[in-house]
């Protein structure tokens, strides 16, 4: 039979396993937080530290969206990671709704901005070059960053400020606040109109776009692949076109099928991060909002960790990003300075937009390189050798 004693050293154990979790869990938090700052950050600088990473427009596509990241790791993670290690909300009504506006301003301004990388790879690799200067100009650039900020904005602080998302489930919250097995919490809970049009505009039309831009980019990085691949193998490539062909052909066709791997990883990890918690935010209130509050914090914290990703995944991929790190990190060694200038005849197995420069002759190889295509393809390059993947 149990005995008193018994029950108190159940309890005390009780109390330190839980304490045992939450130190764990804290530990855990707070090593995502610093590691997406960090990262994030070290994109900004090596943009304002490094010149030439400055010259290439599409550049501030990746610094935006490191800028976006950044800030989901300074204010939206540290309170998400207080509330949950502390079972409990002490900052008010009010500063709740303003902390649940700027995570949905954040990560959505963060996904917009994947999406506005996916259609500048897009431009930059599917289409001609003269069609890519045409289409992705400084002022378009500039605007669809400022579309990234802005579009967030009229399914965050405008809706939620307004209480918009909470009509006609006022009595779905209070009882959720009553039933809470926690003091005090921030409770975010959505009607069936904000899930559908925040979760579009959120996720699933930038979504749509990324797999469309994506999917034509893979199908192009690999029929070219095809290409060079049967010309290696009959050994007709042009000279003109492919110089020194028969001794770099197998390493293209290896960038070529690399780049369209990096693509496929790209999708995939955002996939991973942000499809719970978007298909999870379109279902709940069809299911009168039945989901247990540690699952919404499961796949909010996975989406979070997208941000720490981003950095990895469009920058530390990037060469001319790698070498201003390592300049940085290793308090400016001269043996990391960029190299300067242009060699067609070493730079073609190079990588532009996460796939080989060798994609981009393919635009030629049935005209000579008269001057004119020379001067075409070295300002190509000029405007978008930062950008790819190596």
């Amino acid at each position: 039979m149990a005995t008193a004693s018994d029950s108190a050293d159940d309890s005390v154990d009780e109390g330190v396993s839980k304490h045992t979790l939450k130190i764990t869990l804290s530990i855990v938090l707070v090593t995502i937080i610093i590691l997406t700052a960090l990262g994030n950050l070290l994109v900004m600088v090596a943009l304002c530290k490094d010149r030439q990473l400055r010259k290439k427009k599409t550049n501030f596509f990746i610094v935006s969206l490191a800028f976006a990241d950044l800030l989901v790791a300074l204010v939206v993670m540290p309170l998400a990671a207080i509330e949950l290690t502390t079972g409990q909300w002490n900052y008010g009504e009010t500063f709740c709704l303003v902390r649940t506006s700027l995570d949905v301003l954040l990560t959505t301004a963060s996904i917009l901005h994947l999406c506005c990388i996916a259609l500048d790879r897009y431009y930059a690799i599917c289409c001609q070059p003269l069609v890519y200067n045409n289409k992705m100009t400084p002022v378009r650039v500039l605007l669809m960053m400022v579309g990234c900020w802005v579009i967030p904005i009229f399914i965050s602080f405008l809706p939620i400020m307004q209480s918009w998302n909470t009509i006609g489930i006022e009595s779905v919250i209070e009882q959720r606040k009553l039933n809470s097995s926690r003091n005090s919490t921030c409770v975010f809970v959505v009607n069936q109109p904000y899930a559908l049009v925040c979760s579009a505009v959120a996720f699933y039309v930038p979504l749509v776009l990324m797999v469309l831009a994506y999917q034509r980019i893979y199908v192009t990085a690999m029929g070219h692949a095809r290409r060079i691949g049967s010309l290696h193998r009959a050994g007709s490539a042009p000279s003109s076109t492919y110089p020194n062909h028969d001794h770099h052909g197998s390493s293209r066709i290896k960038n070529e099928t690399k780049a369209a791997k990096t693509l496929a990883v790209i999708m995939g990890c955002f996939c991973l991060c942000w499809a719970p918690f978007f298909i999870t935010n379109v279902v709940d209130p069809f299911i009168n909002y039945s989901v247990p509050w540690q699952m919404w914090t499961a796949w909010l914290w996975l989406g979070y960790i997208n941000s720490g990703l981003n950095p990895f995944l469009y920058a530390f991929l990037n060469r001319a990003f790698r070498r201003a790190f390592l300049m940085i990190l290793c308090c400016g060694n001269e043996h990391y300075v960029p190299q300067g200038g242009f060699s067609p005849s070493r730079r073609h197995s190079g990588s532009v937009n996460g796939t080989s420069i060798s994609l981009r002759l393919s635009f030629l190889q049935n005209r000579r390189y008269s001057d004119n295509s020379k001067r075409f393809l070295s300002c190509e390059l000029e405007s978008q050798e930062s950008v790819g993947a190596s």
